[in-house]
């Protein structure tokens, strides 16, 4: 690539898309405005002051971007992937676009001591997000992700390859699903769908969320509980005794979660966390030995 000074019409065009996005309610509009420039470009946005003149081609194609994420089509969507803690994923229609208020439960996951060659499970794991950066954290684990959408489940599959996770299509509230599991998991980790069936609240959700991320990824019920019920039922089977167990719910259920771990008797130090926000992002728990 020849470094040269940066022309002046693709400086323009990116003011010009920072302002359109900007006027569509985008609150990272200049950011947004750069990573589709680079995209397009095949460069990431550091270099985009160097890069030689586009061609009008790519002009034609950057307007059309624009013009989508001013529709309010997640910016992820148009570029095709999603970064997630140390991880870049492909994502686009039909799978949850990972979060970075996840992180802050990748983290504590990885914190953790387990076994040297430990069981680690991810529930509801969409794009594959949490298991491909548990499995980069233990090499030798044994880990498996769990998801019943199918459209999830070929971008996991796809995120996945050269991996050493497992996937399983399988609805975590069915019987008995997968007893040969009970007692053997060191870790598991669900980010299910937990927002509650309310339509107001689903209509004070941003635009990229309620037109574009796969309802059945986002809503749990009337309260936002009914997955995480489900979850929390194969943690009491699958774990371990001292087995670890982390859950992220909505910030208006960080108690009823809570109280959802207290009440199985199976379950200790049971401990309410937030995310870099500050805002009750994910319970975790220790595996107690029965009552």
């Amino acid at each position: 690539m020849t470094v040269r000074c940066r022309q002046p019409r693709l400086p323009a065009a990116i003011d010009s898309a920072a302002v359109t996005l900007a006027g569509a309610g985008i609150g990272s509009a200049r950011v947004d405005a750069e990573e589709l420039a680079a995209h397009l470009a095949g460069t990431d946005r550091g270099y985009l002051p160097f890069l030689d003149p586009p061609a009008d081609e790519f002009f034609a194609r950057y307007t059309d971007v624009v013009t989508a994420r001013a529709r309010r089509v997640p910016l992820q969507h148009l570029t095709g992937t999603a970064a997630f803690g140390p991880l870049m994923l492909h994502v686009g229609p039909g799978v949850f676009v990972p979060r970075p208020e996840t992180e802050s439960m990748l983290e504590w996951a990885v914190a953790q001591r387990l076994p040297a060659q430990p069981v680690i499970v991810d529930v509801c794991t969409g794009s594959g997000a949490l298991a491909i950066a548990l499995s980069r954290q233990w090499p030798e684990a044994c880990v498996l992700g769990v998801d019943d959408s199918d459209a999830a489940l070929d971008y996991a599959r796809r995120n996945c390859a050269g991996t050493a996770v497992q996937l399983l299509r399988a609805d975590v509230a069915t019987p008995d699903l997968r007893s040969d599991l009970d007692g053997e998991v060191d870790l598991l980790v669900a980010n299910p769908p937990y927002i509650p069936d309310d339509a107001i609240l689903e209509a004070m959700l941003e635009p990229e969320v309620a037109q574009h991320d796969p309802p059945h990824a986002l809503f749990g019920g009337p309260d936002g509980m009914t997955v995480i019920g489900a979850v929390v039922k194969l943690a009491c089977r699958w774990l371990r005794h001292g087995g670890l167990f982390a859950v992220e719910h909505d910030d208006s259920t960080s108690t009823p979660t809570t109280e959802l771990l207290i009440g199985t008797g199976h379950f200790d130090n049971i401990v309410a966390r937030h995310d870099l926000a500050e805002r009750p992002r994910f319970v975790t728990a220790r595996r107690s030995a029965q009552p």
